[in-house]
This record gives structure tokens, C-alpha cells and sequence, in this order.
């Protein structure tokens, strides 16, 4: 009998301390998106007294066109990371820039469902980027290089005149740039 209870304790203690380490994702600045995960025992964080100016280059395209890209969702990950770890919103300050393969992300449905047979996924993810403060532009050389237009992209998405020339605007500013 002893040894039934021991036992049965130890599964007990094991399935506790695996219910302590199970978590749920967090949002905390991107709602609903890019769902990060604390971790405790991390020594290197990002300072949450610090303003922090990052332009992602994004040219990547999704790996498929009926899901959401993950460099999208990238996007709310590194977002929600500086969040969960002190950064408040106003201290992020983000710039997307979207050019090859990358365009369709910024599709509007109409366009996007005629291409895909599928409702842009993407568009919810640019929105909640958004409200968390975060400026999307694309490429201008690279809509008239896919002969698109502003009306071709989803409502809110600003146009640059080029990736390369927010690249180089940017960087001098101080701006990291991160290359999804």
C-alpha cells in the first residue's frame, strides 16, 4: 500500500509541476496575435525604459496563401516580446515596409480572392498591428512592378516610393532594421 501511495504521489507531483510550466500565449500589446510566452528565467530582456526604432524589411511571401504569413505574425511576436517584458506601446515605434513576394500580405480581400480563391488572412494581423501603433507601408516600385495599385491593397496601408529609399531614410534615424 505504501508503495501504491508513493507512487500515485509521484504522478501526482509530476503532473502538477507540468500543469505549472503549461501556459496560455499572451498579447499584450498586439490583441489576439503573435502570442508569446513568458519566460521566467530569462536573463536578457528588452528594457522597458528604453524607446525602441525598428523598420522591418519584409520580402518574404507566405508559405501559403490561405493562412496567415508568419512573418506576419512574426511582426506581433516581436511586438507582444518588448510588451510582455515592460516596453509600453508608446515606447515601440515600428515601421513595416512590404515589397517582393511579400505584397500579397497587404492585398485587399477583392484582389487577394481573385489570385488565391481566399480572403486575405493577413489584413486582421495589419489591424491589430495597427492599433498597436505599428506604420505599414509598401513598396511603390514594387506595386508598379506587379502592375498594382493603391486600390489593389487593403484599406490603410500607405505607400512609400520605395523599400530602398525608407531603408536609407530610416537607418540614419536610428532605426534597427530587422529583414523578415
Amino acid at each position: 500500500m505504501t508503495r501504491l501511495f508513493a507512487s500515485a504521489f509521484f504522478c501526482f507531483a509530476l503532473f502538477a509541476t507540468q500543469l505549472s510550466f503549461a501556459q496560455e500565449a499572451q498579447f499584450p500589446l498586439v490583441k489576439g496575435f503573435g502570442g508569446i510566452f513568458e519566460v521566467p528565467e530569462a536573463s536578457e530582456r528588452p528594457d522597458g525604459t528604453l524607446d525602441y526604432y525598428i523598420l522591418i524589411d519584409m520580402t518574404t511571401a507566405a508559405d501559403d496563401n490561405a493562412q496567415v504569413s508568419r512573418w506576419v505574425d512574426n511582426i506581433a511576436r516581436m511586438m507582444n516580446l518588448h510588451g510582455l517584458a515592460g516596453v509600453s506601446k508608446d515606447r515601440m515605434h515600428v515601421k513595416v515596409v512590404i515589397h517582393g513576394g511579400a505584397i500579397a500580405t497587404v492585398m485587399s480581400n477583392e484582389v487577394y480572392q481573385k489570385r488565391y480563391n481566399s480572403d486575405n488572412p493577413n489584413i486582421p494581423v495589419f489591424k491589430a498591428l495597427e492599433e498597436a501603433g505599428v506604420e505599414v507601408l509598401v513598396c511603390g516600385q514594387s506595386l508598379r512592378a506587379r502592375n498594382l495599385q493603391k486600390s489593389d491593397l487593403y484599406e490603410g496601408v500607405n505607400v512609400a516610393l520605395s523599400a530602398m529609399t525608407t531603408v536609407t531614410t530610416y537607418a540614419p534615424k536610428g532605426y534597427t532594421i530587422l529583414k523578415f
